[in-house]
């Protein structure tokens, strides 16, 4: 019987693989399967954003301050909270989450590829290759979109914040899920939106500091930039030391 393409996803999870062994057809249909039972055991088979939906906002934002609290323990959020308007901003930052799951060896980020999300790990490990940096529990993958975003932006005269179309942002790094991670992701368009309207703010430099600075990838690649001028340094004054010593003998 000749190989019939599945035309949806669902198609996907009722084929059996079993017979396909380690080809590309075969690991596809596996991984479909796994993504879908972690997904299931991960969220109990409850659509929460659909239940929100039809609460009142007010009590919609109780239950996300609460179900997000993890949020204020994160590095680069832990100083947004210190005002009224941090909360403000942590506020806006929690209804534009949403829950998803990724299987052991998923790709989060590409080197060279765009970046298009942060992305929150409640449960599980990453590695992070390019930048060695290892990510577990209430680590922030992708953080470098947040500070992009109010960084590589213009205000016209009317205080107004510009963006420039085609800029995008893209990783020096491959991020990998050495297990299965279960995690919130915050999109690039919600990111955009949010550093638009607390622009103000979020350019405080006690904020630009928790951003940029215990940020573990930020940490990580300023410790390789400074190493990297470091050496340059040393063979510069070795080959000065070299010149000099030549100098003299003559």
């Amino acid at each position: 019987m000749d190989w019939v393409p599945p035309r949806s996803i669902y198609d996907m999870m009722s084929i059996k693989f079993k017979g396909f062994g380690n080809s590309k057809r075969g690991i596809v249909l596996w991984q479909v399967r796994q993504a879908e039972r972690y997904n299931w055991a991960a969220t109990r088979g409850v659509n929460e954003e659909m239940l929100m939906e039809n609460l009142p906002e007010d009590l919609q934002r109780e239950i996300r301050r609460h179900l997000f609290k993890f949020i204020k323990n994160i590095h680069i959020f832990s100083k947004m909270g210190d005002s009224k308007m941090g909360d403000t901003i942590l506020d806006a930052i929690c209804e534009r989450l949403r829950q998803k799951t990724y299987i052991m060896g998923s790709k989060i980020l590409c080197h060279g590829g765009l970046i298009e999300k942060m992305v929150f790990i409640v449960r599980g490990q990453m590695s992070s290759i390019g930048v060695a940096t290892p990510l577990g529990e209430w680590d922030v993958c992708g953080e470098e979109l947040l500070a992009w975003c109010i960084e590589n932006s213009s205000v016209n005269k009317d205080g107004k914040k510009i963006r420039f179309p085609g800029q995008r942002l893209l990783s020096n790094r491959d991020v990998v899920c050495l297990t299965n991670v279960e995690a919130f992701i915050l999109r690039a368009a919600d990111i955009e939106e949010v550093t638009g309207i607390f622009s103000r703010f979020l350019r405080n430099p006690k904020v630009q500091g928790a951003i940029r600075y215990q940020s573990p990838y930020w940490r990580t690649f300023a410790a390789t930039r400074i190493q990297v001028v470091w050496r340059y340094r040393k063979k510069c004054l070795s080959r000065a030391n070299t010149s000099n010593t030549q100098f003299n003998s003559l």
